[in-house]
């Protein structure tokens, strides 16, 4: 196959047609917005999981082998939003707006998928609230745990952004323990 000169100058024009549309992605230009671009990844993760399992199974956990007293799907989900406002709240220097409920696992009263979403999509737009406190000035400076301790805002921060992977591998696994593909 060959090409004319015109359709050489147009190739080498538009990489693009090329290779694909590439997405530009600005360089963050500060701390803070790292670290909230960082909590993006887990939260669109963390939500789109949510939203995959049926509302009918918020209630499964596995029951075969050695899974006694494991959370519910909604208990995960619920989990990873008590600690959001856990997190959220301690870079807030404020007492934290919801109760964590037993076992960190948030309110029993939340049941339904919708309720669950919401209350996850809610903690998420409340840690990027606290996140926005953060500067390069002042990482190393303490604060106050929710449930008790003090350390460095600067480890607050990299829980908040690891915890929520922790407990998506969980909740990938309950979807697949369904038949559900956590992909498509």
């Amino acid at each position: 196959m060959t090409f004319s000169r015109m359709e050489c100058l147009m190739l080498l024009a538009c990489p693009g047609v090329l290779f694909g549309q590439v997405k530009k992605i600005t360089p963050p230009t500060s701390v803070v917005e790292v670290f909230d671009r960082s909590i993006d990844g887990p939260e669109h993760a963390t939500l789109a999981l949510a939203e995959k399992m049926p509302d009918s199974l918020y209630n499964f956990a596995p029951k075969r082998g050695a899974f006694k007293g494991v959370r519910t799907f909604a208990q995960l989900a619920k989990h990873i939003a008590v600690a959001n406002y856990q997190m959220g709240a301690a870079l807030l220097r404020e007492k934290m707006p919801i109760e964590p409920g037993p076992h960190e696992n948030g309110p029993d009263s939340l049941k339904s998928k919708d309720d669950v979403v919401k209350f996850l999509q809610e903690s998420f737009a409340y840690l990027h609230k606290g996140i926005a406190t953060v500067s390069e000035h002042n990482l190393m400076e303490v604060v106050e745990l929710p449930e008790g301790g003090r350390v460095p805002r600067l480890s607050v921060v990299t829980a908040a952004i690891s915890h929520p992977w922790d407990i998506y591998g969980q909740m990938v696994e309950y979807l697949r323990m369904n038949g559900i593909d956590p992909q498509s």
